[in-house]
């Protein structure tokens, strides 16, 4: 061990069966602030909020927003040359970020992008706004997804289209989903991103597409796009089944898209075979940006092997993250970007920072470290101290 490693700092982790052990950090990767070239990739990082922890809100019934630190962290995911997809449901939505929040969300993303060279991002529209139990017919659907996406293009956003709540409730076969989406597609003004999450990101979404198994959904989906290709950027699948999306990915149109949404196994999609690659729409570039930043930098010059080198130890991290039940995710990333200082505390949206255990948090600790991420490893340990203090842990 170098003389360096000897004095990097140390805490006492909770470990299984009740344990505290001592760890040691490492030395933290140096990846560059800013992206050193275009890339090859189309790459967007869905992007958490910054509460504001001082608020008089409730939280289990309001949300508010710190706008400066929540903007000021999207200005960072562009200087490394990362998109952003905006009010997706990395910052809560549907689970604490309302519409009308969003839609403010989403302004002040597209005025901040702006003023950033380079900067480019896509704005989730769904149909929210409209509880899923309020909805009676496809044609509540419609109008809700319509709403939404004049609301978002009135501002010069282009369109995620994403899945919604109340069209799985309502649906009563396929030609339903084909009758919504014809109809939503064939009014947007630019070609859209189209969201497939699966009922492991969010349970009320199981059986979109009008089918339970995901191959019959699939089916469903490509005849959508088929029929719908020149309103089609392209299509994000989070279903954390590398052959699902590589199965699809090899039906899509030619000028279609495939954007994995495979928080397990990004690297080796996002690489590609012979047959072609995804580009990448991920909830976990929040967390890793800088590290998929200087990965793609690597891909761009075809450098596979240190792509895979940079990447190979956030996979872990990731599906750490990223783990059953799954929709919690957004606690791990919010508690990344707190250690990294990118924000001056740990609370969420919806209280959501509660959402995961402190053996879970431990662990997002020792992967984090492991895969060079915590940039200031003597803040990371005193912001984790304090939390585990709260816990008992001292």
């Amino acid at each position: 061990m170098s003389s360096t490693n000897k004095l990097s700092p140390k805490i006492k982790l909770p470990a299984a069966g009740g344990r505290i052990e001592e760890f040691r950090l490492s030395e933290p990767r140096h990846f560059p602030r800013k992206a050193a070239g275009a890339f090859n990739r189309v790459a967007y990082s869905a992007a958490h909020v910054v509460a504001d922890p001082l608020a008089a809100v409730d939280p289990s019934s309001g949300c508010a927003i710190d706008w400066d630190a929540t903007i000021a962290y999207r200005r960072e995911l562009w200087n490394l040359g990362l998109g952003v997809a905006e009010a997706m449901d990395t910052a809560q939505r549907g689970m604490g970020l309302d519409w009308p929040t969003s839609l403010e969300l989403i302004r002040r993303s597209i005025d901040a992008s702006r003023d950033t060279k380079g900067a480019f991002l896509a704005s989730g529209a769904g149909t929210d706004h409209l509880a899923a139990d309020a909805a009676k017919s496809v044609d509540d659907v419609i109008r809700a997804y319509e709403e939404q996406v004049a609301a978002i293009e009135a501002l010069g956003g282009r369109i995620i289209l994403m899945a919604s709540r109340a069209l799985a409730r309502v649906a009563k076969s396929p030609d339903d989903y084909h009758k919504v989406y014809d109809r939503i597609l064939g009014q947007v003004k630019e070609p859209v991103i189209i969201h497939w999450l699966g009922e492991m990101f969010d349970p009320a979404l199981a059986g979109y597409w009008g089918h339970a198994d995901h191959y019959k959904a699939m089916d469903v989906a490509l005849e959508v796009i088929g029929r719908n290709a020149a309103k089609v950027d392209g299509v994000k699948v989070s279903l954390l089944d590398k052959d699902k999306e590589i199965a699809m990915r090899r039906r899509l149109p030619r000028e279609v898209k495939m954007y994995t949404g495979d928080d397990f196994n990004y690297a080796e999609l996002i690489e590609g075979d012979a047959e072609g690659y995804s580009d990448a729409l991920l909830g976990i570039f929040d967390a890793i940006a800088p590290a998929a930043s200087a990965a793609l930098s690597a891909l761009a010059k075809n450098d596979r092997a240190t792509f895979h080198e940079i990447l190979a130890p956030t996979v872990p991290l990731s599906r750490h993250i990223f783990g059953a039940p799954t929709r919690y995710y957004k606690t791990g990333v919010v508690c990344m970007s707190w250690l990294n200082g990118h924000q001056d505390h740990f609370v969420m949206v919806g209280g959501q920072q509660s959402a995961r255990s402190i053996l879970h948090l431990a662990e997002l600790f020792r992967l984090a470290d492991g895969a060079g991420l915590l940039r200031d490893p003597e803040l990371a340990c005193a912001r984790m101290k304090q939390l585990l203090a709260l816990h008992g842990v001292s």
